[in-house]
C-alpha cells in the first residue's frame, strides 16, 4: 500500500445536516455511537440532530427531531442502553408514515441519517431511501414542499451501524453490544458456578438469541459448558442419552458441577424447540441431579458498555459520518462493519440478504450452510468447542508418542490459564503427552515439570493470573539446564504462552540450537501480556481485561469528579513503553488526553492540554480525564504533570492524581480474553502437530530451520505464523515495543472526540467492499 495517505480534512460537512437514531432493540455501545456521530458530525461543520424513539420520532416530528451540540453528548459513553430512546414503528411500515417522516427531514434540511439498529431497521430505511424521490414529489403535489425543496434535497443518503447484542448480523465480525452481552452472562456464569459447586449442582443457564447462538456459543466456549444448544447446530437424534452419558461422566471425574447453556432459540434436527425446562427435566427424571434453571432474560441488554463496545462503537460512528460525507447520489446505502480490526463499509442490502440467508438456511433444515454462512468466525468458534468440551475415549485417541512441554513466561496476565486448558486438551486429542512447566524458564531448569491430563485444566478458563506460574527470568543463564531437562523429560515440542520476554526468550532458544541439539524442535509463541507489546500480533491475551480494568476505574472516577467539579485526574497506566493501554483506555474512557511514549510531547503541549482543560471548565462538563503511560517521558512523571496542571490551573480546577498499578493485571479474565486465548492457542497446538510429523526422521524429531519458531499472531484480518528471526526488523528491543502499531491510527480519534483540532488519515477507509469476499478468518478484533 504505498498510495499518499489521504486525510479528510478536506472533507467539510458545511451546509449538511445529519441525523441519528437508534432503532429495535437496545444494545450497550449505541450511546458510545450517537456520540461519536455528533460530535465528528460538529467537527466537520454539519448539523447534526438527534432523533428521539427512533422511526416514531421521525414519524411524529415535532420535539422528537433536535439540533444538538457537543455537550449534548457529555457523559453518556459509559452508559447502557440509548438515551434517545428506541422504539418498534407500525406506521413507519406504511407509505403515509414514511410521507410523514420525509416530510419532518426536509423541513429541517435533513438528507443524511445514520441509522443504529437491527437488520429490520436497516432494511427499513433502505426501503426508505429508494422510495425518496417518489415520496418528495407525492409531497410537492400535495402541495407540502415546494419544487425548490425537491431539487434542494433530491437524495437521501443512509449510513448503517449494527446495534445488536445476538451478533446475528452477517458481515460484521462483531455487532455493537455483543461484547457487553458476554461480559453480563460470563458474570453470571461465573457467580453461579461457584454456588454450584458447593452444592455439587447442575445448572441451565438460558440467554438471548432466538435466531442466533453466538451468545449461548461464545459463553459456552469462555466458560468451559458441559452442553450447548444453538439454532443453527441442532444435536443429533439421541442427543438426551448421549448429553446424560457425558454429564455422568463428567460427576464420575470429581467434577462438582454440571453448566449447560441453551439459546431461546435452540431447536432439535425437527425444528422442535428445546427449552431450558425440557432439559432440566431431562437431567432430573434421567441422572436425579439436584437441576436449577437461570433465565437471564434481560440482565443481557443492561449495564454499562464494555471497553470493545466502547471503542468499536467510536471507531463505527466516526466511520460513518465520513461515509455520509463522502456519499453519492449513486453510492448504495452501506453498513460500517468491523472486519479483524479493521473498520470497513459494506453495502447493506447485501448484509441483509445474507443474514435472510443464513435463516432461510435454518428454516429448511440446511444446518451446516446456516453455520458456513454465519462466517469463519463462527465455524471456528464451533468447531473449538467441539475438540475442547468433549475428550474422546482414550483407545479412540491416536498416540503419537511425542512429549510437549507449555509454559508461562513474563507477567501474569488474564486468559493465560485460558490458553494453557486449550493446548492440554487440543494437545491430548492430537495423541501427544502434555508437559506443564511451572514458573517459566526458571522452574524449567530446576525440573519443575510434570505431565498434565484433561481433567487437570477443568475449570480454568476463568481464573485470573497465571495457574502454572510465570516468571520474567529469560533462558540464556540456564541453557544447559533446560536442555537436560528436555533430554530427561524427551521433550519434542515447545509452547510458551507469554509477553515480550516469552519473545527474546525463543530468539535466544534458536540461538542456542547450534550448540545444543535439544532445542532442535518446533517451538511456538502466544502473545499474552497485559501491554499488548509482542511484534506479530494486533492483539495479546490480557490487554482486553486490563483495559476493561482501566475503563471501569476512569468511570468511577469520572463520577467522583463530577460530583466535586471542576476536577482534574491525572491516572497513570501500565504497558511498559508501549502506550495501547493509555491510548485505548482514553479512548474507551472519554479522555481529555493520553500521554504516550510513541507520540513524542513537550511542554508546548502540556501548556495547551492546561489550557484546552481551562476552557472546557467554561462549559457544563466541568471535570477532566488525562491518562499517562507510565514510561511516556522520564522527566514529564506522573508527579510532574500533575503539579504542573495544579499550578496552571489554580483557581479554575483542581487535580488528584491515581497510579492504577498491579489491578491491572488482576482479575477474571473478560470474554474476549477467555476466546481469543482459547482459538489462539489451539491453533498454535495444531501447528505443533504439523511441524512435529513434518520434521519426525529416523526415530527423533529435528527441527532447526527459522520457520520451525513462530510466534502465533493476529494481523489485520488472520491469524497467521511467523518466525521469530523475522520480526527481529519489526522490533525495538530497546523499547520493547514493536516499530510500527495499528492502533496509532486511532490516536486522532480520541483526539477529535475530545475536541482537538487533529488530522486523520482516512487512507484505509471509503472502499466498499462486499460481503462474499470478506476473508472470515476474522478471528478478530472480535471474539
Amino acid at each position: 500500500m504505498d498510495h499518499q495517505p489521504k486525510f479528510f480534512e478536506n472533507l467539510s460537512g458545511a451546509g449538511k445536516a445529519i441525523a441519528v437514531l437508534t432503532s429495535g432493540g437496545d444494545a450497550q455501545g449505541m450511546n458510545a455511537a450517537v456520540r461519536a456521530v455528533v460530535r465528528m458530525g460538529i467537527y466537520v461543520n454539519a448539523k447534526v440532530y438527534f432523533i428521539y424513539e427512533g422511526y416514531q420520532g421521525m414519524v411524529d416530528g415535532g420535539d422528537n427531531i433536535v439540533e444538538v451540540s457537543w455537550e449534548s453528548v457529555s457523559s453518556i459513553l459509559q452508559v447502557g442502553g440509548t438515551v434517545i430512546g428506541s422504539a418498534r414503528c407500525k406506521p413507519f411500515r406504511t407509505r403515509e408514515g414514511r410521507l410523514q417522516a420525509a416530510l419532518n427531514l426536509v423541513q429541517r434540511g435533513i438528507t443524511n441519517l445514520c441509522v443504529i439498529g437491527g437488520d429490520g431497521s436497516l432494511t427499513g430505511a433502505n426501503l426508505f431511501r429508494e422510495e425518496w424521490s417518489g415520496l418528495l414529489e407525492e409531497l410537492a403535489q400535495k402541495g407540502k414542499i415546494d419544487a425548490e425543496a425537491v431539487k434542494k434535497y433530491a437524495y437521501l443518503n443512509i449510513v448503517g451501524m449494527v446495534g445488536s447484542i445476538d451478533n446475528d448480523f452477517c458481515g460484521t465480525d462483531m455487532t455493537i453490544g455483543t461484547d457487553s452481552a458476554l461480559h453480563r452472562i460470563i458474570e453470571v456464569v461465573d457467580a453461579i458456578m461457584t454456588t454450584a459447586q458447593s452444592h455439587q449442582r447442575t445448572f441451565v443457564l438460558e440467554v438471548m438469541g432466538r435466531h442466533c447462538g453466538y451468545l449461548a456459543l461464545v459463553s459456552a466456549l469462555a466458560c468451559g459448558a458441559d452442553w450447548v444448544f444453538i439454532p443453527e447446530y441442532p444435536p443429533e437424534e439421541g442427543w438426551e442419552d448421549t448429553m446424560c452419558v457425558k454429564l455422568s461422566e463428567n460427576r464420575a471425574r470429581k467434577k462438582r458441577l454440571n453448566i449447560i447453556i441453551v439459546a431461546e432459540g435452540a431447536i432439535d434436527c425437527h425444528n422442535k424447540p428445546i427449552t431450558s425446562e425440557k432439559v432440566k427435566d431431562l437431567v432430573v427424571q434421567r441422572l436425579g441431579f439436584d437441576t436449577r434453571v437461570t433465565i437471564l432474560g434481560h440482565v443481557q441488554r443492561g449495564g454499562t458498555p464494555s471497553a470493545f463496545d466502547r471503542i468499536l462503537a467510536s471507531r463505527m460512528g466516526v466511520e460513518a459520518v465520513l461515509a455520509l460525507l463522502e456519499a453519492t447520489p449513486d453510492t448504495p446505502a452501506c453498513v460500517v462493519s468491523l472486519s479483524g480490526n479493521q473498520a470497513v463499509r459494506l453495502p447493506l442490502m447485501e448484509c441483509v440478504q445474507m443474514t435472510q440467508a443464513v435463516q432461510k438456511a435454518m428454516d429448511e433444515g440446511r444446518f451446516l450452510e446456516a453455520v458456513r454462512l454465519r462466517g469463519r468466525s463462527f465455524e471456528n468458534n464451533l468447531n473449538t468447542y467441539k475438540l475442547l468440551s468433549h475428550k474422546r475415549p482414550d483407545a479412540e485417541l491416536p498416540k503419537t508418542n511425542f512429549n510437549v512441554a507449555v509454559l508461562n513466561v513474563g507477567a501474569p496476565a488474564a486468559g493465560m490459564n485460558a490458553a494453557v486448558r486449550a493446548a492440554v486438551r487440543v494437545g491430548m486429542t492430537e495423541g501427544h503427552k502434555i508437559f506443564a512447566v511451572i514458573d517459566g524458564f526458571e522452574g524449567f531448569a530446576r525440573g519443575k515439570i510434570k505431565e498434565i491430563s484433561w481433567g487437570d485444566v477443568g475449570g480454568w478458563t476463568g481464573q485470573g493470573g497465571s495457574i502454572l506460574g510465570t516468571k520474567r527470568t529469560l533462558p540464556a543463564k540456564y541453557l544447559e539446564k533446560i536442555a537436560d531437562q528436555m533430554r530427561t523429560n524427551n521433550i519434542n515440542a515447545l509452547m510458551v504462552i507469554g509477553g515480550f520476554e516469552a519473545y527474546l526468550g525463543l530468539l535466544e532458544l534458536s540461538a542456542a540450537r547450534e550448540k545444543y541439539d535439544e532445542f532442535c524442535v518446533p517451538m511456538v509463541m502466544v502473545p499474552a501480556t497485559v501491554s499488548n507489546n509482542v511484534p506479530g500480533s494486533d492483539f495479546s491475551i490480557g490487554a482486553d481485561t486490563a483495559l476493561n480494568t482501566i475503563t471501569d476505574t476512569c468511570d468511577r472516577i469520572k463520577q467522583s469528579a463530577s460530583g466535586t467539579k471542576r476536577r482534574v485526574f491525572i491516572i497513570e497506566t501500565m504497558g511498559g513503553y508501549c502506550g495501547y493501554l493509555a491510548n485505548m483506555g482514553a479512548l474507551a474512557a472519554g479522555a481529555d488526553a493520553a500521554y504516550i511514549f510513541e507520540e513524542q510531547f513537550d511542554i508546548r503541549e502540556l501548556q495547551a492540554n492546561v489550557e484546552h482543560l481551562t476552557e472546557k471548565m467554561k462549559t457544563s462538563i466541568q471535570r477532566g480525564l488525562v491518562l499517562r503511560n507510565e514510561n511516556c517521558n522520564e522527566n514529564y512523571t506522573t508527579d510532574f504533570i500533575y503539579q504542573l496542571y495544579s499550578e496552571e490551573g489554580k483557581g479554575v480546577f483542581d487535580c488528584r492524581k491515581n497510579v492504577l498499578g498491579h489491578m491491572q493485571q488482576g482479575g477474571a479474565p473478560s470474554p474476549f480474553d477467555r476466546n481469543f486465548g482459547t482459538k489462539i492457542s489451539a491453533k498454535a497446538m495444531q501447528w505443533i502437530s504439523k511441524k512435529l510429523k513434518e520434521t519426525y526422521r529416523k526415530g527423533k524429531v529435528f527441527a532447526n530451520t527459522d520457520d520451525s519458531v513462530c510466534l502465533l499472531g493476529m494481523r489485520r484480518r488472520n491469524l497467521v505464523f511467523q518466525p521469530v528471526a523475522e520480526l527481529k526488523s519489526e522490533t525495538d528491543f530497546v523499547h520493547r515495543i514493536p516499530k510500527e502499531q495499528w492502533w496509532l491510527k486511532l490516536r486522532p480519534l480520541m483526539k477529535i472526540l475530545a475536541k482537538y483540532k487533529t488530522s486523520y488519515d482516512v487512507s484505509d477507509s471509503g472502499q466498499l467492499e462486499h460481503v462474499a469476499m470478506l476473508p472470515k478468518e476474522a478471528e478478530t478484533g472480535a471474539i
